[in-house]
């Protein structure tokens, strides 16, 4: 595969990540607990398929060979997907998919903490723009009403640098069979919220048709493209290069909405932004240098990073 068709390949995953927010405002009835367990029902079978067909059929010993990272890293995305669906419900899409772009920063300190892993001065840097961009957003949506939403955006950015400090402790080549892990345990955790909250599972048929083509093809199918386009393209250009979801995400809602943009989205958007595009420039000079710190995993915090 040429360099250009793998750029190409991520930017489509871009453009399809861009649209679950729009998608999620398009059925405001429905829960978030109702979308989580139905979007990872349909997110699981295409992960089958393609274990399936990269391991030739050994399914279930692909992913019982992630152990207990995978297990942990599983629970870290139910944390994650739940938090981003609730947040694209709760405050602006801006804010939520501005939000999500802390992960590989919540990554690096988690790495550096429990692994002990370096982090360079100038990732260092770039965690102190981008915690200054966030508090400009939170306080932004605290004036407006929307602090929880922020907070679930948050928190789903944490829970997808869960997932990557996970698989980076267990060594984990394949994080494919760990998502999987993280679709069954979103179900469950789906199920047991809804009965907890004396919710129904069985939503109208529409809306179920709605979130399982969102985690089989909006999800999924945008994580699959990125995988195979990264394997071409150096993970600097890769994350800058998936930065078209951060852009269109908010301009689908604005056209199909008439969602506008706070001038605290704006502002604080524009310095963790800035914070992203100098910490992939830090990965860049990382690898020339031969190292590879956390916050630059190449493939599992740019995969999970903010996919709502």
């Amino acid at each position: 595969m040429s360099y250009l068709s793998g750029a190409i390949l991520i930017i489509l995953a871009g453009v399809l990540w861009s649209t679950q927010g729009l998608i999620i405002r398009l059925i405001p009835d429905t829960g978030s607990w109702a979308i989580l367990f139905w979007r990872s029902a349909g997110m699981l079978p295409m992960l089958a398929l393609w274990i399936g067909l990269a391991a030739r059929g050994s399914i279930i010993a692909e992913i019982r060979s992630v152990g207990w990272a995978g297990v942990m890293g599983g629970l870290g995305l139910v944390m994650a997907f739940s938090g981003a669906i609730y947040a694209f419900q709760a405050t602006s899409v801006a804010n939520a998919v501005l939000l999500f772009a802390a992960s590989p920063f919540c990554a690096a300190i988690l790495g550096r903490l429990l692994l002990g892993e370096g982090v360079n001065p100038l990732t260092w840097f770039a965690i102190v723009l981008a915690a200054f961009g966030i508090l400009v957003m939170v306080g932004g949506g605290l004036a407006g009403g929307a602090i929880d939403g922020n907070i679930a955006a948050l928190a789903s950015a944490l829970g997808f640098a869960i997932f990557t400090v996970t698989l980076r402790w267990g060594r984990l080549a394949n994080m494919l069979p760990a998502v999987a892990l993280g679709g069954v345990f979103s179900m469950v955790a789906g199920a047991i919220a809804l009965a907890i909250l004396g919710k129904a599972v069985l939503i109208p048929l529409p809306e179920i048709t709605i979130s399982a083509l969102m985690g089989a093809v909006t999800l999924t199918g945008g994580m699959l493209l990125y995988t195979i386009g990264s394997r071409v393209v150096p993970a600097a250009q890769a994350t800058l290069l998936s930065l078209v979801e951060v852009l269109l995400a908010p301009l689908w809602v604005w056209l199909l909405l008439d969602e506008t943009v706070s001038r605290g989205t704006l502002i604080g958007g524009a310095v963790l932004l800035a914070a992203v595009l100098l910490n992939a420039y830090g990965g860049r000079v990382s690898r020339v240098q031969g190292a590879r710190p956390l916050g630059q995993s190449r493939l599992t915090s740019r995969v999970f990073e903010h996919r709502g």
